[in-house]
C-alpha cells in the first residue's frame, strides 16, 4: 500500500472510532456531552507504553503532549507549540487544532464551559487525569454549570477492540557503582522529609522516581529505564506494587544488600490498599502529579497534597552520577563525531536518508560501551522537517540529506549511569544568509545562557529571556522551553526544575549538581529549523561578591561535539562569545581527539581537527 492510500485508510479508521465512542457516550446509564482523553497513563508518563496511546488512537496525533476533547459534533485537540505544524499535519479535517500557549486559545475547561448547553456532564478517565488538573477543569466547567465525572472504564478502550496487553519486561538492579547511594540509605533521607512534614505516609506513584529510590531500572516503556508499578511508604514499612513474577533473586538479594526492607504486593492492588490504610493514617502525602483516582481515595482532612520530595532530591546528583553523566557525554560525543564526519562523507553521493542517518548513529552508539539503547526517537530531520519541532522520520515523510538543506538532529542515548540529550545542525552545503543569520543568533542565545552567573536557586523562567534576546532583538523567536532536567540513566526529561518563558509551578530554584538542557531555536516553516542543544552541569561560581550569602551558579557544558562554524557570522560575533566557542572546541578536541585516535576513527578524527579550529 503506498503512503498516500495508508493515510487515508488511517483516518477512515479514526473517523469510524469516534463515531462508535460517540454513540457509547449517548448510550451509557449516565449520558456524556463531552469526554476528555489525556496523553497520559496512571503514572504520567512523557512516553507511553502502546496500550495507554489512546490519544494516539482516536486522533493519529502521535506527538507526546496533548489532551483531546469529544463532544457530539466536535473533535478537538490542545497541543502546544512544539507540535502545531506535526498537529496540523496528521489530523484530518473533523479534527479542530487549538493552540495551547496562545492568549486566544481557551483552555479544555473554558472551551467546554462555554460551549456545551448547561447542565452537561463531562467524563474522564480518573487514573489517566492528574489532581491538580482535574480541580483546574472542574472548577472552570462549575461557573458554566457543568459536572466533571470519573469514568472508571476508558471509554477508549471499549471501541479499541485489537489493543495489545502492557508489555513488562525484566527489571534489574542498578549496581552501586553507578548509583552512588543504597536504596536503604534513599529511604531513610524520604523517611526524614516526611518527618518535617508531620507526614506517616507517602505514596508514590512516578516511575522514575521509584526506579531512583529502589535502584533498580527496567525497559517497560521504550527510552524509559522504568518498570510499572507504585511505592507506598510509611515510616516502618515499604510497600512495593509490582507483578511479583517480576521480583527474582537477585533483586530480593539486592534489597538485602541495600539495607532496604520491602513487602511485595500485586501491581493492581494499590487501590484497594490504599483505601485500607486511610482509616488508620493521620496524614498522607499524595503527590500533585497522582492521579484523581489515588486523589479521590483519601479524605481532604488527611490529605498533604504537595509536590513530591523524591524529584528534587533525583535532581540533584551525587558524585558518582556526575562523574558517569560526564562519561555518557564522553562517549555519546565519539559517536556524534563518527556520525557527522560519515555524513560529510556519504552525503554528497546522494544515498542519505533522515533514517539511515538515525540508524548510522545508532550502530555507533552500540559499539560503545555500557550502551542500553536511545533515550528517545532520535529527530532526524532534512530541510522543511527540521521545522517539526518533535518531527520524527518515519517511511511516509523520509527525506534524503541534500548539501542544498540544513539537517537538525536532536538524538540522546542511555548509558549504564548517563543520559544524554544533544541537538546539532549542521549545513553540508553553502548555506544561505538567512539561515546562517538564524543560525547565529541562537548560538549567541546559548552561548549567553551557558556562560551566565546567576544566584542559587533562581526559579529557571528568569533565566530562559537571556536564550532569546539575540532573537528578539530582529523579531524572531522559538515555540518551546529552553531548558529542561535530564535523568541519570533515568528519563531523557524530568523535573521539578526547568527553564521556560512560563514558570514551573512546582520549580524549586536551580541548585548545584542538577544536570539541566540549553537549547534555544528558531523554526521556519516549511523552510528549515535549527537548534543546538547541550546538556550542562550546574557548578558554584566564583564571584567577588555574594550577596545576602546566597551563593552563586554558572554552568558547565558537557555536551562534546563541535558547533558548525561555517554556519555562523562571525563579524557578528563579539570577542568573549569567539573565545567562549574556540575553548569549548579545544576542550572537545582534547577530551575526544585521542579516543578517536586510538580506536582507529581516522576519518572522524580528521573531521574533529577541521570543525574544532579556532576562528
Amino acid at each position: 500500500m503506498n503512503s498516500i492510500c495508508s493515510v487515508k485508510s488511517g483516518l477512515f479508521v479514526i473517523n469510524k472510532m469516534l463515531g462508535k465512542l460517540r454513540t457509547l457516550m449517548r448510550t451509557l446509564d449516565q449520558p456524556l456531552q463531552a469526554y476528555i482523553v489525556t496523553n497520559s497513563d496512571p503514572h504520567k508518563n512523557e512516553y507511553l507504553s502502546n496500550t495507554y496511546k489512546r490519544l494516539e488512537f482516536i486522533s493519529g496525533f502521535t506527538g507526546s503532549s496533548a489532551t483531546v476533547v469529544i463532544t457530539d459534533n466536535k473533535a478537538l485537540l490542545w497541543t502546544d507549540g512544539r507540535y502545531y505544524t506535526q498537529a496540523n499535519s496528521e489530523l484530518s479535517s473533523d479534527w479542530t487544532l487549538m493552540k495551547s500557549g496562545l492568549v486566544t486559545t481557551p483552555t479544555e475547561g473554558a472551551w467546554l464551559s462555554q460551549n456545551l448547553p448547561k447542565g452537561s456532564i463531562v467524563g474522564v478517565d480518573p487514573q489517566c487525569i492528574d489532581c491538580t488538573i482535574w480541580q483546574t477543569i472542574q472548577n472552570e466547567l462549575d461557573r458554566g454549570g457543568h459536572k466533571l465525572v470519573p469514568i472508571k472504564k476508558n471509554l477508549i478502550d471499549e471501541v479499541w477492540t485489537d489493543k495489545k496487553a502492557a508489555v513488562l519486561n525484566e527489571i534489574k538492579p542498578l549496581a552501586l557503582k553507578y548509583s552512588g547511594k543504597p536504596s536503604g540509605e534513599k529511604v531513610e533521607n524520604i523517611r526524614k522529609a516526611m518527618l518535617e512534614k508531620e507526614v506517616d505516609t507517602l505514596i508514590v506513584t512516578a516511575l522514575d522516581e521509584i526506579a531512583w529510590v529502589l535502584n533498580l531500572r527496567g525497559s517497560d516503556i521504550e527510552y524509559n529505564p522504568v518498570f510499572f508499578s507504585f511505592v507506598v511508604l510509611s515510616h516502618d514499612s515499604l510497600n512495593f506494587f509490582v507483578d511479583e513474577k517480576r521480583i527474582t533473586n537477585e533483586i530480593k538479594d539486592h534489597f538485602k544488600n541495600e539495607n532496604v526492607d520491602v513487602t511485595i504486593q500485586p501491581y493492581g492492588d494499590v487501590y484497594n490498599f490504599i483505601s485500607s490504610i486511610v482509616k488508620e493514617v493521620k496524614k498522607v502525602w499524595v503527590p500533585k502529579t497522582a492521579s484523581y483516582l489515588i486523589y479521590s481515595l483519601i479524605p481532604e482532612q488527611k490529605r498533604y497534597c504537595e509536590p513530591s520530595m523524591i524529584a528534587l532530591m533525583k535532581a540533584i546528583k551525587n558524585q558518582t552520577e556526575v562523574e558517569y553523566m560526564v562519561k555518557a557525554h564522553i562517549r555519546d560525543g565519539v559517536s556524534l563525531c563518527r556520525l557527522y564526519a560519515w555524513l560529510e562523507e556519504e552525503v554528497p553521493k546522494g544515498g542519505v536518508t533522515e533514517l539511515s542517518a538515525a540508524a548510522q548513529l545508532e550502530k555507533y552508539r552500540e559499539e560503545t560501551d555500557d550502551y542500553i539503547g536511545p533515550s528517545f526517537p532520535t529527530i532526524s530531520s532534512s530541510g522543511p522537517n527540521a521545522a517539526i519541532i518533535h518531527y520524527r522520520p518515519s517511511e511516509e515523510t523520509n527525506r534524503k540529506i541534500t548539501e542544498n538543506e540544513i539537517y537538525l538532529c536532536d538524538t540522546g542515548g542511555q548509558w549504564l549511569g548517563g543520559t544524554t540529550d544533544v541537538t546539532r545542525t549542521m549545513h553540508f552545503g553553502i548555506p544561505s544568509q538567512m539561515e546562517r543569520e538564524c543560525f547565529t543568533r541562537v548560538f549567541k542565545g546559548q552561548t549567553a545562557l551557558g556562560t551566565t552567573i546567576f544566584p542559587s536557586k533562581l526559579k529557571g523562567n528568569c533565566l530562559d529571556a537571556i536564550a532569546r534576546l539575540a532573537l528578539w532583538k530582529v523579531g524572531l523567536d522559538y515555540g518551546h522551553g529552553t531548558g529542561h532536567g535530564i535523568g541519570s540513566y533515568l528519563n531523557v526529561h524530568e523535573g521539578p526544575m526547568g527553564i521556560s518563558n512560563r514558570p514551573f509551578p512546582d520549580d524549586p530554584g536551580i541548585q548545584e549538581n542538577m544536570f539541566m538542557s540549553n537549547e534555544p531555536g528558531f523554526y521556519l516553516e516549511g523552510k528549515f529549523g535549527i537548534r543546538l542543544e547541550n546538556i550542562v552541569h550546574i557548578t558554584s561560581a566564583q564571584t567577588p561578591y555574594n550577596f545576602n550569602d546566597r551563593g552563586y551558579l554558572t554552568m558547565d557544558t558537557i555536551t562534546l561535539c563541535p558547533i558548525q562554524t561555517k554556519m555562523l557570522l562571525i563579524s557578528e560575533l563579539t570577542p568573549c562569545e569567539i573565545d567562549h566557542l574556540n575553548s569549548y572546541h579545544k576542550k572537545c578536541l582534547e577530551i575526544l581527539g585521542p579516543l578517536l585516535k586510538n580506536k582507529g576513527y581516522e576519518a572522524a578524527y580528521k573531521w574533529l581537527q577541521r570543525e574544532t579550529l579556532p576562528i
